[in-house]
């Protein structure tokens, strides 16, 4: 943390703005600031202290940093609208066989046997497959996130069922757990201002147990005399 200010990297695609506002209820005295990064320099930023923690496409090179897995994504495939793939609401990677299939420099997805055929060439970015894609050259397999960031209303995606998919997860330095990062685990994972694992945990007062209730003696009456 440096400024006052706790610096949250996040890779294309993730969306952060949720745990912002959590973070803006519950640490009011330390703003978070938000750094969108490629994901393949969201890394060495951490390591070089330029930012306190990171939202990060696994797997990557976990040397001296803790991971939490957090989520796996949705693989799909990005067509254009009037391409025969946008006629299913999913397919599989067997349906793409006969495919020119586009691989961006900046691809994320760690693939085993590729798809298709490879496209005539290698855009440098996935915005620039994009392009491509638009002008019917070839089809692009991607996170959904990726594929919203970058939506066109001549494009669509669908599903592919069998396809590697992409895992976020929150990266931060060994030894670098501060309570502010221990806060942040936290909201990522959901847990309450109450947590007893939050950095200010609100104390609930305890319930003093009610006094218990004596029943009154019973009166006896006189048994009266038969005249």
């Amino acid at each position: 943390m440096t400024n006052g200010e706790f610096r949250l990297a996040y890779v294309p695609g993730v969306t952060p703005g949720k745990w912002a506002g959590v973070w803006a209820e519950r640490v009011r005295e330390v703003p978070l600031r938000l750094v969108q990064m490629p994901a393949a320099d969201v890394v060495p930023l951490l390591r070089e202290g330029g930012v306190d923690a990171a939202f990060v496409r696994l797997p990557v090179d976990r040397e001296a940093l803790h991971v939490i897995p957090l989520y796996l994504e949705t693989t799909v495939v990005v067509v254009p609208k009037d391409h025969v793939v946008a006629t299913e609401a999913e397919v599989e990677l067997a349906v793409l066989a006969d495919e020119d299939v586009f691989q961006p420099l900046d691809e994320v997805l760690a693939w085993g046997d590729r798809p298709g055929q490879p496209a005539f060439t290698r855009p440098e970015s996935t915005a620039e497959a994009i392009e491509l894609v638009a002008t019917g050259a070839g089809i692009l397999l991607l996170p959904q996130s990726l594929a919203r960031l970058h939506h066109r209303k001549d494009l669509t995606y669908r599903t592919v069922t069998d396809a590697p998919q992409s895992q976020i997860g929150l990266a931060w330095l060994e030894g670098g757990t501060s309570d502010l990062m221990e806060e942040l685990i936290g909201i990522v994972r959901g847990r309450t201002a109450n947590s007893s694992r939050g950095r200010n945990p609100q104390q609930q007062p305890a319930r003093k147990k009610p006094p218990l209730q004596r029943s009154a003696p019973k009166r006896h009456r006189p048994k009266r005399r038969r005249t």
